[in-house]
């Protein structure tokens, strides 16, 4: 199946914006799982998300689309949100935020692998350019970027692989409910999308949550960042999501990561004093110009076996 036309630039809108509210994500699942946990933290999240986004639902009369295709919706909703929200924050437990961005961006690879299996669909020579370099990019920054933050709980290395791999099995998880998304929700509209998997998520998370929840009550302050964590990051930021792959496909969705680590270091430097070095400018440099190969905005003269010969 190919990627769906793109009629016009709107999405590049989307993109910028979604990379702008998931950078800001990972400080406010750091501040969250610091005092609820991981898995409390996730459930808040989403069922924060729910709340703002089922009133918005109904008050745009989409609720039949969502009550036509609720079991995929719900189901896709595990896959792009209860999942990956708890993995990610039980990996800030031990991982800086900066870290985890960095390990976020390799969804796109995932993504790709998953469609290459799913749909045969083979990313063109000058896209598989553009991921390496965004690939390059994020580990160049994660190279500068591993230390654990000071709040986070310090463990053996035996703990800090696990939040690694929690981090990747997000990025997979992320990367099948992307295409799934691509299979089975294809014309239904973002906003029964958006608040349907939210649903699904909050029913995936809610038991374990209350099972799990603090005995301690948390602070004011890690309410607020689950709040918004939860209209922001999430509610606001699904919505874009699935427009994104409505207009651009999964494929040019899922770079959106290679922006996330940018806007990471951003909030790290406004919000908590991190210094931005000459180092990180030139990784983010790395990481657009990766984005802007991978999501086709520019074309390399790549043909299928090779460089193309320009004309003498």
């Amino acid at each position: 199946m190919s990627q769906p036309v793109v009629h016009s630039r709107r999405w590049l809108v989307d993109l910028v914006l979604l990379g702008a509210l998931w950078g800001a994500s990972f400080l406010f699942m750091r501040i969250g799982a610091a005092e609820f946990g991981a898995l409390p933290t996730a459930a808040v999240r989403v069922g924060i998300a729910t709340l703002f986004l089922l009133p918005c639902l109904f008050f745009a009369r989409q609720g039949a689309a969502l009550a036509q295709h609720w079991k995929p919706i719900l189901l896709i909703g595990v896959a792009n949100s209860g999942l990956p929200f708890a993995l990610f924050c039980f990996a800030l437990l031990t991982l800086s935020s900066g870290l985890a961005a960095v390990l976020n961006a390799t969804v796109p690879m995932f993504g790709a692998l998953v469609a290459w299996a799913w749909f045969r669909d083979r990313p063109d020579n000058s896209r598989l350019v553009g991921l390496v370099i965004g690939f390059v990019g994020v580990a160049l920054l994660a190279s500068h970027s591993t230390t654990p933050h000071a709040g986070a709980q310090e463990g053996s290395g035996g703990a800090q692989l696990l939040g690694v791999l929690a981090c990747l099995g997000a990025c997979l998880s992320y990367g099948i409910s992307a295409s799934a998304t691509r299979r089975y929700l294809v014309g239904i509209p973002s906003l029964a999308t958006a608040a349907g998997s939210q649903v699904g998520a909050t029913l995936f998370l809610v038991l374990p949550a209350i099972w799990l929840w603090p005995t301690q009550m948390p602070s004011l302050h890690a309410w607020l960042a689950l709040t918004a964590l939860g209209i922001f990051c999430t509610g606001v930021a699904y919505i874009l999501f699935f427009r994104l792959i409505a207009l651009a496909g999964p494929a040019r969705a899922l770079t959106v990561t290679f922006l996330v680590p940018v806007f990471a270091v951003f909030y790290g430097a406004v919000f908590l004093d991190e210094p931005i070095t000459m180092w990180m400018l030139m990784c983010a440099a790395v990481i657009v110009c990766g984005v802007a190969l991978s999501t086709g905005i520019v074309k390399l003269p790549i043909g299928a076996t090779g460089w193309r010969r320009q004309p003498r």
